[in-house]
């Protein structure tokens, strides 16, 4: 996105690491609902022009809801104020990383660096047209 580390600030669901006997798990709604006020108040905190949701996880952690992001991805969604857009999680590009995945993520992208006023015009090459 072209923006430098003190531009951006990454925050999780979880303020701390689920406990699992086989490696790493999708927190339980409860969990992310233990967590949810903390994250409002960073959110509160920080006061961002935009959120973007990376993963369905991270969307329910938010939103409380359950959606699957192949169907609300490319579209804004309001967070208390804030534009929210939710996109595919990195871990799933990198094992599903056809060129249109990435196309998908990256029309994402676009979309919040355009909401927040960036022109994304120059970087039209990066991305196949997917209309």
């Amino acid at each position: 996105m072209g923006f430098t580390r003190d531009q951006v600030y990454i925050a999780n669901v979880l303020k701390c690491r689920p406990d699992a006997d086989e490696g790493n798990r999708k927190p339980e709604p409860e969990e992310m609902a233990a967590c949810l006020p903390y994250l409002k108040e960073q959110i509160q905190i920080i006061q961002p022009k935009i959120i973007i949701a990376l993963g369905a996880t991270a969307l329910q952690g938010l939103t409380g809801k359950a959606d699957a992001i192949s169907k609300v991805r490319g579209h804004v969604k309001d967070l208390d104020g804030t534009p929210l857009v939710p996109t595919f999680h990195p871990a799933y590009v990198l094992r599903n990383s056809s060129t249109d995945v990435r196309a998908l993520v990256w029309y994402d992208i676009c979309l919040a660096m355009r909401i927040v006023g960036y022109d994304t015009d120059d970087r039209k090459d990066w991305i196949p047209d997917l209309r």
